[in-house]
């Protein structure tokens, strides 16, 4: 996830990545030059650096505070999937009941 690292790093790795892709599709390329490429995109690959966790945008929360909320990520609206579900229990029981009839 590009937004997970410095872009200095993540640039790094998009570069190796076109190198190795360009050798990768060159049908005359050495194994020599299959392996720098290679190379090349691991080191980058392991020079990934993390941004700190403030720009993530994690936000903490500290022990007994309780003015602040947790963000999840979670959008669904909790009340329209019970409406759904007791609409759609209801329309069960009425299907049954009719072929019971």
């Amino acid at each position: 996830n590009k937004a997970s690292y410095s872009a200095k790093t993540w640039d790094a790795v998009e570069k190796a990545l076109e190198k190795a892709a360009t050798v990768l599709n060159d049908p005359e390329a050495s194994q020599v030059e299959v392996d720098k490429a290679k190379a090349a995109l691991t080191k980058a690959m392991a020079g990934l650096e993390e941004k700190p966790a403030a720009d993530n945008n994690v936000n903490t929360v500290k022990s007994g505070d309780t003015t602040a909320g947790v963000k999840t990520g979670d959008v669904i609206n909790v009340f329209g999937t019970i409406g759904l579900a007791s609409v759609t229990g209801m329309i069960a029981c009425i299907v049954k009941k009719r072929k019971d009839d």
